[in-house]
C-alpha cells in the first residue's frame, strides 16, 4: 500500500506517477503497476493491453490517437530516455491544444497517465529507448488519427531538436543537436496540424 506518488499535471487528466523503489548492493524491486494504490489516488482506468516497442536515436513517433476509441494510456521507458508528450484534444476543455510534455529515463523510473482525449507522442533522446504502455482500449485497426508533431499552433518544444518548420510534418532539416537525424514513419510525416484535422 502506498507504493506511489502522484502528481497532477498543469493540464486536467494528465499525472506523473512515480512508484517507490527498493535497491540494495543487488539491484532493485518496484511495482510498476496496483490497481489498489492507483484507485486510492482518485485512478480508476481499466487497462486492457500492454504494449512495448524499441527506438533507435532521433524518432519521433507521433503525435497518434484513436478517434472512435480513445485510449488511456499509462507510459515509462525501461530503458533510455524520451521526452514524451500529450496534447489537449478534448472539446470544450479549458486547455484544448495544449501540450505537457516529461523526460522519462530508465533512471528516474517515472511514469506518465495520460487519460483518454489527448495525442501522445515521444522523441527518444538516448541511443536506443525501450518504451511499454498500458492501454484502456484495444488497438483497432483504421481508428488511428494523428496530428503534426511540429504544428506550430501546438508549438511544442521538443528538447535538444534544431530545424525550422518548412510548413508541413516533414522531418527533412531536422536534426538533434549532435547532429542524428530526425527520424519519423512516412504515416507520421503526413499528419495536418490542429485547425486542419479538427474543424469545428
Amino acid at each position: 500500500m502506498g507504493q506511489i506518488n502522484v502528481t497532477k499535471c498543469p493540464i486536467e487528466g494528465l499525472y506523473i506517477i512515480e512508484p517507490a523503489v527498493h535497491g540494495d548492493n543487488r539491484g532493485y524491486f518496484m511495482e510498476t503497476y496496483n490497481k489498489r494504490d492507483m484507485e486510492e489516488q482518485g485512478l480508476n482506468m481499466n487497462f486492457v493491453q500492454d504494449n512495448q516497442s524499441m527506438s533507435v536515436k532521433g524518432v519521433l513517433r507521433g503525435l497518434h490517437f484513436q478517434k472512435e476509441f480513445p485510449q488511456g494510456k499509462l507510459v515509462r521507458v525501461i530503458k533510455g530516455s524520451v521526452f514524451d508528450v500529450a496534447v489537449d484534444l478534448r472539446a470544450g476543455s479549458k486547455t484544448y491544444g495544449q501540450w505537457y510534455g516529461v523526460e522519462l529515463t530508465e533512471e528516474n523510473k517515472k511514469q506518465f497517465y495520460i487519460s483518454e482525449g489527448f495525442a501522445h507522442g515521444f522523441l527518444v533522446l538516448s541511443e536506443t529507448a525501450e518504451f511499454c504502455y498500458k492501454v484502456t482500449d484495444f488497438y483497432h485497426p483504421g481508428d488511428e488519427g494523428g496530428l503534426a508533431w511540429n504544428d506550430p499552433e501546438i508549438n511544442i518544444q521538443w528538447p535538444d531538436l534544431v530545424g525550422d518548420y518548412k510548413g508541413d510534418a516533414s522531418a527533412e532539416g531536422y536534426t538533434l543537436s549532435d547532429g542524428t537525424p530526425l527520424n519519423l514513419s512516412d504515416k507520421d510525416q503526413k499528419w495536418l496540424g490542429l485547425k486542419d484535422t479538427f474543424k469545428f
